[in-house]
């Protein structure tokens, strides 16, 4: 009989710098895709990383001959050398394929090259991890705790890499950590040439990371991205990285030509000029930096724009301005001559743009008498304030743009909410009014019609009757040349708009050319009538071709409005110019069906096939216990990553703060098991440790919404330790089945550990998309009571396999 190996202390080591790798590129993907593609294609991110480490696993149990047990260490190693050189080079292909093809009658192809090309590397990371978790079975709770330690700090050092440095540099400096993990493993091993081989690409990609860091901070990389967007980059003037952003400044700031303004009127004369910068966030999502001396006279422009049409009503007001961006609406507070400005930006770097790198263009607009700029989540700012507003603006406020969780979620939005419109209308002075500028098409006027909605549900909401009397709607409706829709402004007060009001804006919309498309005594729009008069709508929402039922904190999606069973129907709204949104509907379908047939093709039928003892009575058993922790782990942590974004407000808090706290804490959770021997996982200790994990997330989801009522006008950081607090015994409950189902499997049947793990991997790679279905036609409670109706059923087996004789 063979000696039983054991792990080293660089079996441990090797595997956090694995797991840390892997979080961290996996993560890192969705903000590169969020430039290089769309935001809905960052999504796909976590299922080809699922599916590269199902399938890595899935290759272990079929090759299990290759991977023997006395040859651990030296696999483990180069597997991991493997996996550095994959991230590295599959990235430099990924740079260089025009992302036109996308888009092109070749999108079907890009996309399935794309999807294999990315999950090669996650592939030799799932040997890796496959490997470590299944060859050392007593140890394999205090590996797992390695595992999910790494991979918990991942979700952390990304945030602080992408403040020093940008999306490519980081790519090349996550290649060379499985490279330093390599040597790790090789810990008293004999291979010298392997030993050679990892130290030099350690060294030679780490040389390359400060090569090319100092290039940067020139503004003159060596790598950078070729291609964003469908279309060649241009090399722009600053460009700076974040976790959740990268903005770009360009244009040629001496040369003045026609103010730029998505929502400006045909009446601006036509002899005045200014001299403008673009800023783009993601590519697409823009914003303008204007040249400003401190000469009112030289932004009267701003005075023609329909997003401002707010301030006709309320002059000598208090402002707060939501998204700052370049300053135009902070420019255009002081245009009117407004009492006070706070302006409150979520982007640090564009704040820091605006006022410090590009000051002496913009004017130092912090400087000014009156002016405050504040780095914050307008939301919860606003929450905590104990000062009220004459006028909250809110004009085109997205980004088209996945934050770093961008693979989990489908950009909630915690500003379009009917909970969150009750706190901006909740801190509006006497008179006050909301104005609020979507995108606006005479045909297809979506995303004003859920505005509409939100208003009508908001006010309702605070007691108010009659909500059209307190409703208005001024548009621009033209089409830029460029295809995009005009501008639509939808103000709202919670008193009724006097008859003052509304002979101003009626003066105000004539001489502008503006529209009125509804007012308190008009409406150009039998849709607009039935939205603002409120009252139960639920049959005519229903009915309506698109989802215009105003979101809310269980449902933040104000930007899809497609639902999922139309994904696939041809329909006149998803035509429109600019449609990213929809078109993500038909994303997520697509891939919800190619990886349901990956999975099927590449896990279930090869371990069917491979393995009739996965259909006999003492394994089935297993089969369905690794499967529903997988999908039940991850719709939970999916369903809270999307609750607690709402919470805490900011995309890097719900990313760091759930993910570090799930992942930290579920690690623990599985060290704790390892205290148990065999005998006590596969009886009842191991049994009660379960019960108490489903205890747990009843008291989660029963509670937390209350906490979060509780808590939401707190502090930032008293928000972040309420958070941890609710999702820490909830993690560390969640991270002991996986380790007590392991050391079953291992004394049931050990040849099938791999194949278990391959089928854990695979479900979370469906559930990783269905938690998103979930929440999007449902509701992240849905989502999240889901998730415990799997634990449920992965309970039921773990009982069947403890107590059967």
């Amino acid at each position: 009989m063979k000696a039983e190996i054991n792990a080293t202390r660089g079996t441990y080591c090797g595997l956090f710098m694995v797991a840390l790798a892997t979080l961290m590129y996996e993560i890192l993907l969705t903000r590169i895709f969020s430039v290089t593609l769309w935001y809905h294609f960052a999504f796909m991110v976590v299922s080809i990383a699922m599916f590269g480490m199902s399938a890595g696993a899935m290759r272990v149990y079929l090759e299990s001959k290759y991977y023997r047990p006395e040859s651990v260490k030296y696999q483990l190693a180069r597997n991991s050398l493997l996996f550095s050189a994959t991230i590295f080079v599959g990235f430099l292909i990924h740079f260089s394929i025009p992302s036109a093809f996308y888009r092109s009658v070749w999108g079907p192809i890009a996309i399935a090259l794309t999807y294999a090309l990315i999950s090669v590397p996650f592939g030799f990371s799932g040997i890796c991890v496959c490997l470590a978790l299944t060859k050392f079975p007593r140890q394999v709770s205090q590996l797992y705790a390695a595992d999910l330690t790494g991979a918990a700090l991942g979700c952390i050092l990304l945030v602080y890499t992408l403040k020093l440095t940008d999306g490519p540099n980081a790519v090349v400096l996550v290649s060379s950590l499985p490279a330093m993990a390599a040597l790790m493993f090789l810990e008293g091993e004999g291979s010298k040439t392997l030993k050679r081989m990892a130290l030099f690409s350690s060294l030679l990609l780490l040389f390359l990371v400060g090569l090319n860091g100092v290039m940067a901070a020139k503004q003159s990389p060596l790598l950078r991205l070729k291609w964003a967007k469908f279309e060649v980059e241009n090399r722009p003037l600053y460009e700076k990285w974040n976790s959740f952003s990268r903005i770009q400044v360009l244009g040629d700031p001496v040369h003045a030509s026609p103010p730029e303004g998505w929502g400006l009127s045909h009446a601006v004369p036509s002899d005045w000029k200014a001299r403008q910068l673009a800023m783009h966030i993601d590519v697409t999502a823009g914003t303008v930096l204007t040249a400003f001396d401190g000469d009112l006279s030289k932004v009267e422009y701003l005075k023609y724009d329909v997003t401002n049409v707010a301030h006709y009503l309320r002059p000598n007001a208090d402002v707060l301005v939501v998204g700052t961006g370049g300053g135009r609406d902070v420019l255009a507070a002081l245009a009117f001559g407004q009492k006070s400005v706070v302006g409150v930006e979520i982007n640090q770097n564009i704040i820091e743009a605006v006022n410090k790198r590009f000051g002496d263009f913009t004017g130092h607009l912090d400087r000014i008498r009156g002016v405050k700029f504040v780095n914050d989540e307008a939301r919860s700012y606003v929450a905590r304030s104990r000062s009220r507003f004459d006028i909250i603006q809110i004009s085109l406020i997205d980004t088209w743009a996945a934050t770093a969780g961008g693979a989990f979620i489908l950009t909630e939005n915690s500003v379009y909410t009917t909970e969150a419109w009750r706190i901006f209308l909740d801190h509006l002075a006497p008179g006050g009014i909301l104005t609020v500028s979507r995108w606006y098409s005479l045909e297809r006027p979506r995303e004003i019609y859920r505005v509409l909605s939100l208003a009508s549900t908001g006010l309702e909401s605070l007691g108010v009757r009659n909500p059209r009397a307190h409703i208005a709607v001024v548009c621009m409706p033209k089409t830029l040349p460029e295809g995009r829709e005009g501008v639509g402004t939808i103000l709202v007060s919670r008193e009724p708009f006097s008859a003052a009001d509304l002979e101003s804006l009626k003066k105000i919309t004539q001489r502008m050319h503006f529209d009125l498309v509804l007012s308190p005594d008009s409406s150009l729009d039998p849709v607009f009538t039935t939205l603002a008069q409120g009252g139960d709508l639920r049959q005519f929402l229903a009915s309506f071709p698109l989802n215009i039922t105003a979101p809310t904190d269980n449902n933040p999606f104000f930007f899809h409005m497609l639902r999922i069973k139309n994904a696939f129907e041809t329909s006149p709204w998803k035509s429109a110019p600019d449609t990213p949104d929809l078109q993500a509907m038909e994303v997520l379908g697509a891939l919800l069906v190619t990886v349901l047939a990956l999975t099927c093709f590449y896990v279930f039928v090869p371990l069917l096939k491979r393995s009739r003892r996965f259909l006999e009575r003492r394994t089935l058993p297993l089969l369905i216990f690794f499967s529903a922790i997988g999908i039940g782990y991850m719709l939970v942590e999916i369903s809270q990553m999307e609750r607690l974004m709402v919470f805490l407000g900011h995309p890097t808090y719900g990313l760091s703060v759930v993910l570090f706290a799930l992942l930290l804490s579920s690690g623990l959770g599985s060290h704790s098991t390892g205290r148990l021997g065999d005998a006590s996982a596969k009886g009842y200790p191991g049994t009660w440790r379960f019960l108490l994990l489903l205890v747990a997330i009843v008291c989660f989801g029963k509670l937390t919404p209350y906490v979060i009522r509780a808590f939401q006008a707190s502090d930032t950081p008293v928000r972040i330790l309420v958070a941890l607090g609710i999702l820490f015994p909830l993690g560390f409950f969640m991270g002991m089945p996986f380790p007590l189902g392991m050391r079953l499997a291992s004394i049931e049947s050990p040849s099938i550990t791999p194949g278990l793990w391959a089928v854990n991997g695979a479900a979370s790679v469906m559930a990783s998309v269905l938690a998103v279905a979930i929440a999007l036609e449902a509701g992240i409670s849905t989502s999240f009571w889901t998730g415990f109706i799997c634990y449920a059923v992965s309970f039921v087996a773990f009982v069947s396999l403890v107590v059967k004789k």
